[in-house]
Protein backbone atom coordinates (compact mmCIF):
# COMPACT_ATOMS: atom_id res chain seq x y z
CA UNK A 1 0.00 0.00 0.00
CA UNK A 2 1.36 3.40 -0.97
CA UNK A 3 0.51 6.10 1.58
CA UNK A 4 1.51 9.76 1.30
CA UNK A 5 1.24 12.12 4.27
CA UNK A 6 0.93 15.84 4.66
CA UNK A 7 2.54 17.62 7.61
CA UNK A 8 -0.29 17.75 10.16
CA UNK A 9 -0.76 14.00 10.80
CA UNK A 10 2.99 13.65 11.43
CA UNK A 11 3.30 16.62 13.78
CA UNK A 12 0.10 15.85 15.69
CA UNK A 13 0.91 12.19 16.25
CA UNK A 14 4.50 13.06 17.23
CA UNK A 15 3.09 15.54 19.76
CA UNK A 16 1.39 12.74 21.65
CA UNK A 17 4.14 10.16 21.19
CA UNK A 18 2.21 8.09 18.64
CA UNK A 19 4.05 8.73 15.38
CA UNK A 20 4.79 4.99 15.20
CA UNK A 21 1.06 4.43 14.79
CA UNK A 22 1.48 5.33 11.10
CA UNK A 23 4.11 2.61 10.68
CA UNK A 24 1.90 0.09 12.47
CA UNK A 25 -0.99 0.87 10.14
CA UNK A 26 0.72 1.44 6.81
CA UNK A 27 4.31 0.23 7.00
CA UNK A 28 6.00 2.95 4.98
CA UNK A 29 4.90 6.55 4.54
CA UNK A 30 5.99 8.72 1.61
CA UNK A 31 6.28 12.44 2.15
CA UNK A 32 7.25 15.21 -0.26
CA UNK A 33 10.38 17.25 0.42
CA UNK A 34 8.20 20.24 1.40
CA UNK A 35 6.61 18.26 4.24
CA UNK A 36 10.05 17.08 5.39
CA UNK A 37 11.21 20.70 5.36
CA UNK A 38 8.11 21.91 7.27
CA UNK A 39 8.58 19.33 10.01
CA UNK A 40 12.36 19.22 10.34
CA UNK A 41 13.51 22.76 9.55
CA UNK A 42 10.54 25.09 10.02
CA UNK A 43 9.48 23.04 13.05
CA UNK A 44 12.85 22.93 14.81
CA UNK A 45 12.29 22.20 18.49
CA UNK A 46 8.73 21.03 17.90
CA UNK A 47 7.21 17.57 17.83
CA UNK A 48 8.56 15.33 15.11
CA UNK A 49 11.45 17.60 14.08
CA UNK A 50 14.18 15.53 15.73
CA UNK A 51 12.48 12.18 15.11
CA UNK A 52 11.71 12.44 11.41
CA UNK A 53 15.30 12.29 10.08
CA UNK A 54 15.90 9.10 12.09
CA UNK A 55 12.88 7.17 10.83
CA UNK A 56 13.64 4.80 7.96
CA UNK A 57 9.95 4.10 7.32
CA UNK A 58 9.13 7.71 6.45
CA UNK A 59 10.57 8.30 2.99
CA UNK A 60 11.06 11.80 1.56
CA UNK A 61 10.45 12.04 -2.20
CA UNK A 62 11.07 14.73 -4.76
CA UNK A 63 7.92 15.80 -6.61
CA UNK A 64 8.50 15.68 -10.37
CA UNK A 65 5.55 17.72 -11.70
CA UNK A 66 6.54 21.21 -10.58
CA UNK A 67 3.93 22.77 -12.87
CA UNK A 68 1.21 20.92 -10.97
CA UNK A 69 2.68 22.07 -7.65
CA UNK A 70 2.74 25.68 -8.89
CA UNK A 71 -0.89 25.38 -9.95
CA UNK A 72 -1.92 23.88 -6.61
CA UNK A 73 -0.07 26.64 -4.75
CA UNK A 74 -2.74 29.05 -5.97
CA UNK A 75 -5.12 27.33 -3.53
CA UNK A 76 -2.98 25.49 -0.99
CA UNK A 77 0.20 25.78 1.03
CA UNK A 78 3.43 24.21 -0.17
CA UNK A 79 3.18 21.01 1.90
CA UNK A 80 -0.38 20.27 0.83
CA UNK A 81 0.41 21.07 -2.79
CA UNK A 82 3.40 18.74 -2.86
CA UNK A 83 1.56 16.01 -0.90
CA UNK A 84 -1.23 15.97 -3.49
CA UNK A 85 1.25 16.07 -6.38
CA UNK A 86 3.27 13.23 -4.81
CA UNK A 87 0.13 11.14 -4.24
CA UNK A 88 -0.67 11.53 -7.94
CA UNK A 89 2.94 10.81 -8.96
CA UNK A 90 3.19 7.63 -6.85
CA UNK A 91 -0.39 6.56 -7.61
CA UNK A 92 -0.92 6.44 -3.85
CA UNK A 93 -3.62 4.29 -2.35
CA UNK A 94 -4.17 6.82 0.44
CA UNK A 95 -3.33 10.44 1.24
CA UNK A 96 -3.21 11.56 4.88
CA UNK A 97 -4.59 15.09 4.89
CA UNK A 98 -6.60 17.02 7.47
CA UNK A 99 -7.27 20.43 5.94
CA UNK A 100 -10.63 20.85 4.22
CA UNK A 101 -9.29 22.90 1.28
CA UNK A 102 -6.68 20.24 0.62
CA UNK A 103 -9.32 17.52 0.77
CA UNK A 104 -11.49 19.39 -1.74
CA UNK A 105 -8.56 19.63 -4.15
CA UNK A 106 -7.57 15.98 -3.57
CA UNK A 107 -11.17 15.00 -4.40
CA UNK A 108 -10.94 16.79 -7.74
CA UNK A 109 -8.02 14.51 -8.61
CA UNK A 110 -9.87 11.39 -7.47
CA UNK A 111 -7.47 10.75 -4.60
CA UNK A 112 -8.56 8.65 -1.63
CA UNK A 113 -7.75 10.42 1.61
CA UNK A 114 -8.27 10.28 5.34
CA UNK A 115 -7.32 12.55 8.17
CA UNK A 116 -6.02 12.05 11.66
CA UNK A 117 -9.44 11.03 12.97
CA UNK A 118 -9.71 8.36 10.29
CA UNK A 119 -6.24 7.11 11.22
CA UNK A 120 -7.31 6.81 14.87
CA UNK A 121 -10.52 4.98 13.99
CA UNK A 122 -8.62 2.56 11.75
CA UNK A 123 -6.06 1.98 14.50
CA UNK A 124 -8.80 1.15 16.98
CA UNK A 125 -10.62 -1.13 14.52
CA UNK A 126 -7.38 -3.04 13.95
CA UNK A 127 -6.71 -3.33 17.68
CA UNK A 128 -3.58 -1.18 17.57
CA UNK A 129 -4.97 1.27 20.12
CA UNK A 130 -7.56 0.27 22.72
CA UNK A 131 -9.55 3.48 22.51
CA UNK A 132 -9.77 6.72 20.58
CA UNK A 133 -10.93 9.10 23.34
CA UNK A 134 -7.70 9.32 25.36
CA UNK A 135 -5.66 9.88 22.19
CA UNK A 136 -8.11 12.51 20.96
CA UNK A 137 -8.04 14.25 24.34
CA UNK A 138 -4.21 14.21 24.29
CA UNK A 139 -4.18 15.66 20.78
CA UNK A 140 -6.42 18.51 21.91
CA UNK A 141 -4.46 19.17 25.12
CA UNK A 142 -0.88 18.63 23.94
CA UNK A 143 -0.91 19.29 20.20
CA UNK A 144 -3.54 22.01 20.12
CA UNK A 145 -5.52 19.87 17.67
CA UNK A 146 -8.80 21.64 17.01
CA UNK A 147 -11.99 19.66 16.58
CA UNK A 148 -15.59 20.82 16.90
CA UNK A 149 -17.73 19.32 19.65
CA UNK A 150 -19.96 17.81 16.98
CA UNK A 151 -17.08 16.07 15.17
CA UNK A 152 -15.57 14.99 18.51
CA UNK A 153 -18.86 13.34 19.54
CA UNK A 154 -19.35 11.80 16.08
CA UNK A 155 -15.83 10.34 16.13
CA UNK A 156 -16.40 8.75 19.53
CA UNK A 157 -19.72 7.31 18.33
CA UNK A 158 -17.96 5.79 15.31
CA UNK A 159 -15.36 4.34 17.68
CA UNK A 160 -18.11 2.87 19.86
CA UNK A 161 -17.00 4.93 22.86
Amino acid sequence: MIVVSNTSPIINLASVGLLGLLQSLYGRIAIPKAVYHEVVFKGVGQAGAAELPTLQWIEPHQVVDLMLVASLRMELDEGESEAIALAIQLKADLLLLDESRGRAVASRFGLKFTGLLGVLLTAKNRGIIPSVKPVLDDLIAKAGFWISKKVYAHTLRLAGE
